[in-house]
């Protein structure tokens, strides 16, 4: 992103808005990750080891399969996915060029996301760290490559990002691959497909994919409301965006831990431990989200200024980090919490959770208040309020602990 906004405020918009659509391809990943997670983490509490690696011999089966689909309807239709959302012209063109590029390696992407998220289901965050940081190196430096055009190579724009991008993830494929033949791996490939298994999975996995994916028309039409804004606004809201993904790193780090921790204590059947599990991450992730969300509120300006230099736009993504640095305690407890249900496989729950706060709170206020003529700060303020529900509401579920009688 710090390279795409040195090529234009429409280039940055236009990577931007493609995370949006990544967020609804991700739930078809959503269908195999999570129950997955969920039935991997309670095989590996039980010690049952062999059991988890044939169910991962599946699951790649299972994400090559969808994987196909969504590189078809991706490469031939990235124009018409950035006009449905409401993107202008040169968004348009730009944003359709690199994700047609994107879409043809979606195969490694949904491979990539399957092998992290089980390794971490069974207990293992380390090799995934090392594998991450030498594909970010290795994502980064191509970039520079290919965009600006260094070393003998064409100056490729936002094309080149995508491909430095391709890249990056079929060097995690290859290393997760030489990681899983180790015998002392908490997880290896063995041929051996179980229909039951499958079946598990599916069961667990629909409700969270139904959940991601009326979450991530939420989050599209939020985005189109934002995007009526103008260009400015679109690229602000997107930077932001970005700087808040890194705040969002404790939160995902211990919703991780607490959806292994709490499957694993599930499958062996120590309940109290499970629910403590859940409550110490959460706790942790809000100290370290708390005070993330105070650097984002003292510096936003400072932040910004390393995407774009675009005065509005750095007004309207300095703004936002004001309000989400606010919101950074309730955030932590939500992701922890959510990650907690599904690690029991209690995706109905967060499915009824999110699809009710989103709409309720957050995109039918924003549409109004777009509408009534409020500008974007009534929109990020509509945003904050509707974090704070939904991490209020978590508490109370999570508290009840009828979630930890889930049956997978």
């Amino acid at each position: 992103m710090l390279m795409v906004g040195m090529i234009s405020v429409s280039a940055l918009a236009a990577v931007g808005m493609s995370m949006q659509f990544m967020m609804v391809i991700n739930v078809l990943m959503t269908l195999y990750v999570v129950g997955g997670n969920a039935l991997i983490s309670r095989f590996i509490g039980q010690g049952r080891k062999k059991r988890a690696s044939s169910l991962l011999y599946s699951l790649i089966i299972v994400a090559s399969i969808l994987s196909i689909f969504v590189t078809i309807g991706g490469y031939f239709g990235s124009k018409y996915l950035y006009i449905i959302m409401g993107a202008q012209g040169d968004v348009v063109e730009l944003g359709a060029l690199y994700f047609k590029v994107l879409s043809l390696g979606i195969v490694v992407i949904f491979i990539d996301t399957l092998l992290y998220n089980a390794l971490s289901a069974a207990g293992d965050t380390k090799n995934s760290l090392y594998i991450k940081l030498i594909s970010a190196v290795i994502n980064a430096a191509l970039n520079y490559v290919f965009i600006f055009g260094h070393y003998g190579f064409d100056a490729m724009g936002i094309e080149g990002a995508a491909y430095a991008t391709l890249i990056a993830y079929c060097f995690n494929i290859i290393a997760y691959y030489i990681l899983l033949k180790k015998p002392y791996s908490k997880l290896n490939i063995i041929p051996i497909i179980r229909t039951k298994d499958i079946i598990r999975v599916w069961h667990v996995g629909w409700s969270a994919a139904l959940e991601r994916g009326i979450s991530s028309i939420s989050f599209l039409f939020f985005v189109s409301i934002i995007a009526a804004y103008g260009t400015a606004e679109l690229a602000g809201y997107q930077v932001g965006l970005r700087i808040e993904g890194i705040a969002f790193m404790p939160g995902f780090g211990f919703a991780i831990a607490a959806t292994a921790l709490v499957g694993q204590s599930l499958g062996a059947n120590n309940r109290e431990k499970a629910y403590n599990m859940g409550i110490i991450s959460g706790r942790v992730a809000y100290i370290f989200m708390g005070f993330v969300g105070f650097f984002l509120i003292t510096f936003p300006e400072f932040l910004v200024g390393f995407f774009t230099q675009d005065a509005q736009t750095v007004a309207v993504a300095s703004y936002y980090l004001i309000f989400v640095g606010l919101a950074q305690i309730p955030l932590a407890i939500m992701f922890v919490y959510s990650g907690a249900l599904r690690g029991a496989g209690a995706t109905k729950i967060t499915l009824k959770i999110s699809v009710a706060s989103l709409w309720i709170f957050r995109v039918i206020p924003s549409y109004i208040a777009y509408k009534m003529g409020y500008g974007i700060v009534a929109i990020f303020i509509i945003m904050n309020v509707e974090t704070l529900i939904k991490g209020l509401i978590y508490v109370y579920i999570y508290k009840k602990r009828k979630w930890l009688e889930t049956k997978i």
